[in-house]
């Protein structure tokens, strides 16, 4: 995990602040804190302690909710990392559980050095990078379908995206009424998908996947590579995990053992993941900056057909 290196951001700050206190009532030092990242989560080092503390500052959802999902999170991860798997660990420092702090809900997390970012990576590098890290996430899904706890069915996307879209109804931003009308509408069938997900999709695997990106949600590490950032860990298809990644990608996840990847499920959760980015719009009065790295992506969603549950 690296330095940001910038000038910290009065949300950075903030941050910075809640995490020395949680930490100093669990018994760390916290001399030296300094903070990793700083976009959708604050990530801050509590030096000289191993621990790094994510601090999620543009959650919409209250912390006893925020709290919840963690819970999941650190459920998961913990599994895996007891039994051997490639993942960043909870801390070992204090209890595997939230911890309220200033209104939000915190984790710790094991310090792991982190080697050569992807972020950083030249750019006619970071294709082949990238395919690269996907083929390491077939070992990843095959650890996690032995998961045996309770997630519910694509987390990431229900039940927040409905109330991210109601939040857009009032402060739409870039977005037009014909915009909200169809994300609504797209919104309803993900919904329908996620109650009986095999029936519109016969042979789909669901099992517990990372849920946000893992092929990008790699840390390299003298000792090897680390999965990380499993907040929105969920029941899902593996097709979930690998939206986005591109053809190449998909093709080293199955040369590297992760099974058959079903091509019209890839292209419907591809086009899920663009309405969750859609409905990310709702944190731009937090993060002013997030229309600009978003809008692109927006601009895909609406060249796209409508998402429609697949006939029978």
């Amino acid at each position: 995990m690296a330095d940001s290196g910038d000038a910290l951001s009065e949300r950075a700050e903030q941050a910075m602040r809640l995490a020395v206190s949680a930490g100093r009532r669990l018994g760390l030092r916290a001399l030296e804190p300094r903070v990793l990242h700083d976009v959708f989560n604050v990530l801050v080092h509590l030096a000289p302690d191993p621990v790094v503390v994510r601090v999620p500052t543009l959650a919409l959802s209250p912390a006893a909710e925020q709290a919840g999902r963690q819970r999941r999170e650190l459920a998961v991860t913990g599994w895996l990392a007891d039994r051997g798997a490639p993942v960043v660990p909870p801390s070992p420092l204090v209890p595997r559980e939230p911890v309220e702090s200033g209104g939000m809900s915190l984790t710790f997390w094991q310090y792991v050095d982190e080697r050569d970012p992807i972020a950083a990576a030249p750019p006619d590098e970071l294709e082949d990078r990238f395919v690269e890290q996907t083929g390491w996430v077939a070992e990843l899904h095959r650890l996690m379908a032995g998961y045996p706890g309770d997630l519910p069915v694509l987390a990431p996307l229900v039940p927040g995206t409905a109330l991210s879209l109601a939040e857009l109804r009032e402060r739409p931003g870039i977005l037009t009424t014909a915009d909200l009308d169809r994300a609504e509408r797209e919104n309803a069938v993900v919904e329908a998908l996620a109650r009986d997900l095999p029936g519109f999709f016969p042979g789909a695997r669901l099992q517990a996947v990372h849920g946000d990106s893992p092929p990008y949600n790699v840390l390299l590490t003298a000792g090897g590579h680390l999965f990380s950032d499993f907040e929105d860990v969920t029941l899902g298809p593996v097709e979930w995990d690998l939206a986005g990644a591109g053809p190449r990608a998909v093709e080293a996840y199955e040369r590297a053992g992760g099974g058959q990847v079903n091509r019209s499920l890839l292209e419907f959760m591809e086009g899920a993941r663009l309405l969750q980015t859609v409905a990310a719009l709702a944190l731009a009065g937090r993060m002013p900056e997030l229309t600009a790295m978003l809008e692109p992506l927006v601009v895909q969603w609406r060249a796209r057909p409508p998402l429609e549950l697949p006939s029978s």
